[in-house]
Parts: structure tokens; C-alpha cells; sequence
């Protein structure tokens, strides 16, 4: 298969796979989703699912965030891990959202990429779910999916994501990595590939990985 056909052919395996797709992180509106985005870091999302809510349920938004202290906020979101650096984050963003943006989340990179605790990988996330726009937000699923599939080299996640915008459609983005990430976690993890189920890699996969399956 030629880079072109591997490409279309995950295109349309993942959207045979995944025509509907669940967005994995639990959210109400882009405040609640940048809050669960940056808890995610290092952590399930499973865990932060369990955990929004208790925090959600005192403050949901930028207003009532900043009525709890950091050390309130870091007691609820201790089970996400990072508490110290995640709480001061968001107690942070909350005080610049309401400053800086009227109580609102940005729609656009640079600003939401200026506030504490927000990378590149969150605000992708953010602009790709909360607000629609094309973007390719690259976790560790889709690093490792892009490499096994010989479509990135697998150096980090900003060479991967390059190569995924440079590959894809950019009408496929948001779907895309929403897709990628699910197959990642049902048919392709990182530990215990099954070549029976994981079609995807079974069909392009980079030979190395190929030769070094063991059933």
C-alpha cells in the first residue's frame, strides 16, 4: 500500500468502527471541559470523570472557582494527581478568565495557550471539542497508533502531530483523534497487542512490530 492508500484505508476503517463517537471527558460547556482537559494530565479519564463532578458541584464555573482557595481546590482533585501544580492552574486560569476574557474561554490558541497549566495538547483538545475547530490534539494513544502505523517516526508528539495535519484531511481532524483515541484504548494498547482484533495494525502496520508479535 502506498502512504496515501494506508491513510485512506484507517480513514474509513475507524469511521466503519466509530460512526457516532463519545468525547471521553465528562463536560457541560468549554469551561468545564478546559478544567477536565488539564486534570487529565497523567491520569485517566476514568479518574477525572469520577472526580469533575465533586468539583463541579462547588464550582462549575469561573466565578465560584475563585471563591474556593487553592488548597480547597487541590484537597477535591488529589486523586487526578499533580494537585499542587493542577490546582494552582486552575484557580489561575479562573482569575484571568474573569480579568482578561469576561468569564468566557477563549476561541483561539494563543490565549488559551497563555493560561497557567495549559499546553498546546489542552487547548487543541479544547478548540477541537468545545468550539469545532479543526484541530489534532496528540495524547499518547495516538502517538503510539501514528508510529505503529508507519505514518510518523515517532520522535514526539509535535513531529506526530505535524505529520497527522500533513497526512489527514483537515475536515477528518476532529473526528479523527477522537476515533484514533478509542481504537488506541480498545483494539491497539500500548501492552497485549492482539493482531486478531487490531485490523488496522494487522493490515499497515510498521514491519517491526509485525515481526515482533508474538501470539
Amino acid at each position: 500500500m502506498t502512504k496515501q492508500e494506508r491513510v485512506t484505508f484507517v480513514i474509513n476503517t475507524l469511521k466503519e468502527l466509530y460512526p457516532s463517537i463519545p468525547i471521553p471527558l465528562d463536560h457541560k460547556d468549554p469551561y468545564t471541559l478546559l478544567i477536565a482537559v488539564l486534570l487529565s494530565a497523567q491520569c485517566t479519564d476514568v479518574r477525572v470523570n469520577q472526580i469533575t463532578p465533586l468539583l463541579f458541584a462547588k464550582a462549575d464555573n469561573p466565578y465560584d472557582m475563585i471563591k474556593m482557595s487553592v488548597e480547597e481546590i487541590k484537597e477535591i482533585i488529589r486523586p487526578c494527581g499533580l494537585s499542587p501544580m493542577k490546582s494552582k492552574g486552575i484557580y489561575g486560569l479562573s482569575q484571568i478568565l474573569i480579568e482578561k476574557h469576561n468569564g468566557e474561554v477563549p476561541q483561539n490558541f494563543e490565549d488559551l495557550e497563555a493560561l497557567p497549566a495549559v499546553g498546546h495538547k489542552t487547548a487543541s483538545v479544547v478548540m477541537s471539542q468545545a468550539f469545532g475547530v479543526p484541530a489534532f490534539p496528540v495524547d499518547t494513544h495516538i502517538h503510539r497508533l501514528m508510529y505503529r502505523w508507519n505514518l510518523s517516526n515517532g520522535k514526539n508528539v509535535i513531529q506526530t502531530e505535524k505529520d497527522a495535519k500533513r497526512l489527514f484531511p483537515e475536515e477528518c481532524w476532529n473526528d479523527l483523534h477522537l476515533q484514533m483515541i478509542w481504537y488506541g484504548r480498545e483494539y491497539s494498547p500500548a501492552r497485549g497487542m492482539d493482531l486478531e482484533k487490531d485490523i488496522i495494525t494487522r493490515t499497515i502496520g510498521r514491519k517491526t512490530n509485525l515481526d515482533g508479535y508474538k501470539k
